[in-house]
């Protein structure tokens, strides 16, 4: 494109302040982090007491692999979560639709979300527990109840901001109720309710550990857990950077399943 005036090349204005991938500089900083963490702790500037080496931490989950100990925690952590979370997203996204779509049940539901969701969750793990008993069902039911509250808040609030002239215009050409839910309304509130996936997600994390720190025999929670009792600071860093690869690969999934279900948007 040319300006007619000058006769000068004109750069393209309409990008949309669209994001551009820089993927080099995300593993640039990890690296650098790494480095000076290793660096002040060889050096003495970080005592070991406090803050272990990036690289004992490293042993401490070599050692886990060798022993096989890391299968077992990684998958009892792992199957609390995926079931917790996907039945709190689950009943989540159904409340939310229904008080999007329904004035009885937002009258009726909205204001009991909005007294409960404020409330941490975790302070709620002792009544799960005399209620569910100290074995999976109390751990499960705390990731589920922190879950179902922000994918609740999320998915009614991604249908009320979907545009009104879309649905009116679905009715104007004679669409059904549940073809306008389902072609207009669902993937109008799409944007809002997968961003709530991540902020769930997260939440689903922080509950797995408290709950593996009451009564779990494996689980990333209680090796943290064993870890901090003994003073075994390597081998507690080395279970945050567990949970840190598993809130990174939860993160890297969602993304992906946002580029995938919200192509149209480009």
């Amino acid at each position: 494109m040319t300006d007619s005036a000058a006769g000068r090349p004109v750069s393209f204005r309409g990008g949309g302040f669209v994001p551009r991938p820089i993927g080099v500089v995300g593993p640039l900083v990890f690296i650098a982090v790494v480095g000076l963490w290793e660096t002040g702790s060889r050096t003495g500037l970080i005592p070991p007491l406090v803050l272990p080496a990036p690289s004992e931490a490293l042993a401490a989950l070599a050692h886990l692999v060798e022993t096989g100990l890391l299968w077992k925690h990684l998958g009892a952590s792992l199957q609390r979560l995926l079931v917790g979370w996907s039945l709190g997203t689950v009943a989540g996204i159904a409340v939310g639709v229904s008080i999007g779509l329904f004035s009885l049940a937002r009258a009726g539901l909205a204001p009991v979300v909005a007294a409960i969701f404020p409330i941490p969750k975790i302070a709620l793990l002792p009544l799960f527990v005399i209620w569910f008993g100290i074995g999976e069902g109390s751990k499960i039911a705390t990731i589920l109840f922190g879950t179902f509250f922000p994918t609740v808040i999320a998915t009614y609030g991604g249908v009320d901001n979907v545009d009104r002239s879309l649905i009116r215009m679905g009715q104007s050409f004679g669409l059904t109720w549940s073809s306008i839910v389902r072609k207009i309304i669902l993937p109008g509130a799409l944007p809002a309710i997968l961003p709530g996936f991540r902020i769930s997600a997260a939440i689903a994390i922080v509950l797995l550990v408290a709950a593996e720190m009451i009564g779990a025999e494996f689980g990333v929670g209680a090796y943290i857990l064993l870890a901090g009792n003994l003073m075994a600071t390597d081998e507690l860093i080395a279970g945050v950077a567990i949970l840190s690869v598993i809130g990174l690969t939860v993160n890297w999934s969602i993304a992906r399943a946002e580029r995938f279900l919200l192509r149209w948007r480009l």
